[in-house]
């Protein structure tokens, strides 16, 4: 399984509307994408800024690249409707092994 991690950072005033744009599903259409597991949204004030991280669940590498429809999968894939909210972002996701789970039924 594979982890792909990304962060955002919006000023305090935005990050409940933020927040609630990616609510129920964090990119759309994501959740009929072929391999998708979940996803986690983490959020956490830092005070003059709100940092969101997303970690999205894939079968593989391989389901991720067929669902990112391009070469370049580490790309941030952010709408433009979200971007005039963040303040600053990664402009590529990180992407992890899952290496172990423990209690949580994926």
């Amino acid at each position: 399984m594979i982890a792909r991690v990304w962060h955002g950072y919006t000023k305090p005033e935005h990050a409940d509307f933020y927040a609630a744009m990616l609510k129920p599903e964090l990119l759309p259409g994501i959740s009929k994408a072929k391999g998708y597991k979940g996803s986690y949204l983490l959020q956490r004030n830092l005070g003059a800024e709100v940092e969101f991280i997303t970690i999205l669940l894939w079968d593989s590498i391989d389901a991720l690249r067929a669902a990112a429809r391009h070469d370049d999968y580490e790309t941030a894939i952010i709408p433009e409707e979200r971007r005039k909210y963040l303040a600053r972002y990664d402009t590529k996701a990180s992407h992890y092994e899952v290496a172990s789970v423990h209690g949580i039924p994926l």
